[in-house]
C-alpha cells in the first residue's frame, strides 16, 4: 500500500482570527481563517488543523463558532485544539465539524483523558499536541534533550518529549502533533533531531510542525526523519508559496503526496 506524505495548513486562532508569531511570541495578524480555510482546500491540503492558542492560557474553551464556519467551508479533515479538557468538550468540538480533536495541556495534567476520548470516539480522533523545546545539545557535550511544554509553549513542565510521546501512545493518542518552540515562526527549517528522535519512537503518525520556510525544507523533513506529515503556516500565510507548488516540488523530489483528482 502506497503511503503518501501529507501537507496540513495550520490555521493559529486568537480572536477568531489567524495569527502568527515566531517562538511563540510576536503575534501579529495573519487574516480571516474561513478564507484561509477555503483556499487551502482548494489548493490541494490534506487536511487542516485550526489551534485556538489562547484558550488554555485564559482557561476557556475553543471557539466553536470559529470551527463551524471553517468547517462548513471545507471538505477535508479538521483538526481543532486548544481548551479542551474533558470528553464533553471533544464531543462538542466533533458536533461543530471537526473530525480530530488536538490536545495538549489537559494531557499532561491527566494522561487518563487521553483513554477516555478514544474510548467514546477512537484513537484515530485523538491528536496528541506536544509543544517542545530544547534543552540540551550535541554543543554541550550532551545528546539532545527536549522538554514538552504547556499553556501555549509558556510552562516548562519538566517532561522529556520524547518519553512523553511514548507513554500518551500507550493511552490512546493516535496521532502527534509535533511542534518546536525553537523553530516556531523562524521559517528556518524544521528540527529534525527533534523530529527523528520522536517519530523512531512511537507507532502512530507523527506531524512535524515549526519553522517551515521553504520547499527544500519540507522536502528535507521528510527525506531525513519518519515523520507523516508537515505542518505549514508562514510559508502559506504570507504568499511565499502554495500547497499546490509544495506538493509539486515533493513529487519532484520522489516524495509521494496525494494529489486532487
Amino acid at each position: 500500500m502506497k503511503v503518501y506524505k501529507r501537507i496540513i495548513p495550520c490555521l493559529d486562532i486568537d480572536g477568531g482570527r489567524v495569527v502568527k508569531g515566531v517562538n511563540f511570541n510576536g503575534i501579529k495578524d495573519a487574516g480571516d481563517p474561513v478564507e484561509f480555510a477555503r483556499r487551502y482546500c482548494a489548493d490541494g491540503a490534506d487536511e487542516l488543523a485550526m489551534l485556538d492558542i489562547s484558550a488554555s492560557v485564559q482557561n476557556r474553551s475553543t471557539l466553536l463558532g470559529v470551527v463551524r464556519k471553517v468547517a462548513s467551508e471545507i471538505s477535508i479533515p479538521l483538526c481543532v485544539g486548544g481548551g479542551i479538557g474533558t470528553v464533553d468538550d471533544m464531543r462538542a468540538a466533533i458536533n461543530a465539524g471537526a473530525a480530530k480533536v488536538s490536545v495538549c495541556s489537559s494531557a499532561m495534567a491527566r494522561p487518563a483523558l487521553l483513554s477516555e476520548m478514544a474510548e467514546a470516539f477512537g484513537s484515530r480522533c485523538v491528536v496528541l499536541a506536544i509543544d517542545a523545546k530544547r534543552v540540551a545539545s550535541p554543543a554541550q557535550q550532551e545528546p539532545p534533550r527536549w522538554h514538552a511544554f504547556s499553556r501555549g509553549g509558556t510552562y516548562d513542565t519538566g517532561f522529556d518529549a520524547v518519553e512523553w510521546a511514548v507513554k500518551a501512545v500507550e493511552f490512546g493518542a493516535g496521532e502527534i502533533i509535533l511542534t518546536s518552540i525553537d523553530a516556531d515562526g523562524t521559517c528556518t527549517g524544521y528540527d529534525l533531531e527533534l523530529c527523528a528522535a520522536l517519530s523512531e519512537s512511537v507507532s502512530v503518525p507523527v506531524i512535524a510542525s515549526g519553522g517551515a520556510g521553504s520547499l527544500e525544507q519540507i522536502a528535507e523533513v521528510f527525506r531525513k526523519t519518519n515523520v507523516d506529515a508537515a505542518l505549514v503556516a508562514s510559508l502559506l500565510h504570507f504568499g511565499r508559496a502554495t500547497v499546490s507548488e509544495i506538493k509539486k516540488y515533493l513529487e519532484l523530489q520522489d516524495i509521494s503526496v496525494r494529489n486532487q483528482e
